[in-house]
């Protein structure tokens, strides 16, 4: 009987300490509730704990910092370009006491701050140029590295923002927290992290990329081929200086050796006119064919050529 009852005692005392031992991890803070009422002061140092057993809960809280992520939106900005923002904070709880009273636990504070962010982020972007949004505040080009229609085009600007996506971020986080004082929540930073055009205006976007690639293109091909023309039309011209000099120093070598070979023939006609008159019968016969028949008449002086040739070959007979 005093076994059993040591033992009922041994088990009342495991249930109480139970009840009454939590321990509270480096990584969070707790609220004591005594019927759903909180009970004395935050506890933020990790350990061992004593409560009051069965009427006492303890309600824990995260101390690191917690994400939240907004659901992708479409907002004009200030252009009327419609856009697809992305954003995301971090926040954690400071004020445990003040959570539970505001929003009650994480899933009530990820509720609140959907409200605030996305409104804040909605006002933001709408009163805002799309190339603030888009470049930092240290963003420059160098023009020199620039087409020259780009330069002309109204709806480019190249000047440097005067906000950039992170003053803009900064005064998203200013304007949040003028929101959320009693939540018992501290806000640390929100961000933008992706920003892009709707699918109408992508595909308009895209195709005039694709137009402003091409008409790059278009006038290099241009660039190219009147160069291309340049470099034929200097090679024609060379082409023809060469031939006009050539055709001119074989003219005059044909007109040096014309003079030379009548200058070589006069001497040698000149020399005996006979063998020359000789060779030229000589040349006259040759022309005439095998079956040739020549007919001449008695006066003809070809006719008497030939006799008075054919007398002084058979001794002047």
């Amino acid at each position: 009987m005093n076994k059993t009852l040591a033992i009922i005692l041994l088990v009342v005392v495991v249930v109480l300490l139970r009840q009454s031992l939590f321990v509270i991890d480096q990584t969070e803070q707790g609220i004591i509730l005594q019927f759903g009422e909180p009970r004395g002061q935050v506890i933020t140092d990790p350990g061992l704990h004593w409560k009051k057993p069965f009427i006492q809960e303890v309600r824990r809280f995260d101390k690191r910092l917690l994400p939240w992520d907004g659901d992708v939106s479409q907002v004009p900005t200030l252009g009327r370009e419609f856009v697809l923002v992305d954003t995301t904070a971090r926040w954690r709880i400071t004020d445990p006491l003040k959570f539970l009273n505001s929003v009650r636990d994480e899933a009530g504070a990820r509720t609140r701050l959907d409200d605030i962010l996305d409104s804040v982020v909605r006002d933001i972007i709408s009163g805002t140029n799309l190339e603030e949004i888009v470049r930092s505040r240290d963003w420059k080009v160098d023009v020199k590295n620039v087409d020259d229609e780009l330069l002309t085009r109204a709806d480019v600007g190249l000047d440097r923002p005067k906000k950039g996506r992170e003053r803009l971020e900064k005064d998203m986080l200013a304007a949040a927290l003028t929101q959320m004082p009693d939540l018992g929540i501290q806000l640390v930073d929100v961000r933008i992290k992706r920003i892009n055009y709707i699918d109408s205006v992508r595909r308009q976007v895209e195709s005039r990329m694709i137009s402003e690639r091409q008409s790059i293109a278009e006038r290099f091909r241009a660039e190219g081929q009147g160069r291309s023309e340049e470099i034929l039309g200097e090679m024609e011209r060379e082409l023809r200086g060469l031939r006009s000099e050539a055709e001119r120093k074989a003219a005059e070598i044909r007109g040096k050796a014309d003079a030379e070979a009548t200058r070589i023939f006069g001497e040698a006609y000149g020399a005996d006119p006979e063998f020359y008159a000789f060779f030229r019968t000589l040349e006259s016969y040759q022309a005439m064919g095998p079956n040739t028949t020549l007919m001449l008449g008695a006066d003809a002086e070809y006719f008497r050529y030939l006799e008075s040739t054919r007398r002084r070959a058979g001794g002047g007979r």
